[in-house]
């Protein structure tokens, strides 16, 4: 710093408020620290920082089921918000199935020192392991469905209720609904919307088919699909949808001239499938800007306050009336 000071012909402590984005400091003078900063190569060292300032800025995310599409796509997100905010992130994964795991991943994020700790958890086991912890950092949860006063959500429910609208609209009264895991709180929460949108209809109730979240899972359940005699298929991810997608094509049945397809997620690869998928698209970013945002503020975490964030239906090509 003293360097850099020298450089720019500037004091320490306006070095020091360059580096802590302090609104007092002249846009011209702030440029040549930058400048300085850039010409040698200087870079902040987080945990000398955090020896004079007793703060890390640095938060905590316990992640589980970091290879489906939901969680990874968050833990990028909260990685770039928190930088925005001039925060760190330290990560540790935990099994959601193993109370032991996710008191070790706690452990190990509370010893670095975190500000705050994000829990992407996508399964009840992980929250109630959580409840029976003292953990002395604020705490956010996502993909746990808005559950208890620390949960964020994108609103799973009004997701899958837009998703079963799009093919009532189009005509179908006989929908099927391609489930995710019984153990994940998004899956739950996905299949209560297809059950409440058919009920509001009046529509019977249509077979819920268990999935895995896997493009095989989707694949598996071409056959039992083509025998429920539906005429639609709302699937809990765009993964299952892909699978089934190639599994009815391989069956010579036409997709949406003999049978419409909705997913839920909207992964990239979503607008290249054959056909186009419609899907649910979530804000992954506002989640995470959400979660960011209640940790680093000065006010105590209650999450129960924050609605949930409302999902958005994708219209593709996967949709057309009933042909029969």
């Amino acid at each position: 710093m003293r360097d850099v000071a020298a450089a720019a012909g500037v004091s320490r402590q306006t070095v020091s408020r360059v580096l802590n984005d302090h609104p007092d400091v002249a846009a011209e003078t702030k440029q040549r620290v930058l400048a300085a900063m850039g010409e040698l190569g200087y870079r902040m060292n987080n945990a000398a920082r955090a020896l004079g300032t007793r703060r890390s800025r640095t938060i905590g995310v316990l992640a589980s089921d970091a290879m489906q599409y939901g969680p990874s796509r968050s833990i990028a997100a909260l990685e770039a918000s928190a930088r925005a905010a001039g925060y760190w992130v330290s990560a540790a994964f935990a099994d959601a199935g193993d109370e032991s795991s996710v008191i070790s991943a706690v452990d190990h994020l509370v010893a670095q020192g975190v500000e705050g700790i994000v829990v992407v958890a996508p399964h009840a086991r992980t929250l109630e392991a959580l409840d029976a912890l003292r953990i002395d950092v604020p705490v956010i949860t996502l993909h746990s469905a808005g559950r208890g006063m620390r949960g964020l959500s994108v609103d799973q429910t009004a997701g899958a209720r837009l998703a079963v609208a799009a093919l009532a609209d189009a005509g179908h009264t006989r929908i099927a609904h391609l489930a995710g895991p019984a153990d994940w709180l998004e899956a739950e929460s996905r299949a209560a919307g297809f059950a409440a949108e058919l009920a509001e209809r009046g529509l019977d109730a249509g077979p819920i088919i268990a999935g895995s979240w896997t493009a095989g899972s989707g694949y598996a359940a071409t056959e039992q699909v083509r025998r429920s005699g539906v005429t639609a298929v709302f699937a809990a991810n765009d993964q299952m949808a892909l699978g089934l997608l190639g599994g009815l094509h391989e069956a010579g049945v036409s997709v949406p001239g003999e049978m419409s397809v909705v997913g839920f997620d909207d992964v990239p690869d979503a607008a290249y499938y054959w056909p186009k998928l419609t899907t649910v698209r979530q804000d992954f970013d506002e989640l995470a800007r959400q979660a960011i945002a209640a940790l680093v503020s000065a006010q105590p975490v209650n999450a129960s306050g924050i609605p949930p964030i409302a999902p958005v239906l994708v219209m593709r090509d996967s949709i057309a009336p009933p042909a029969r």
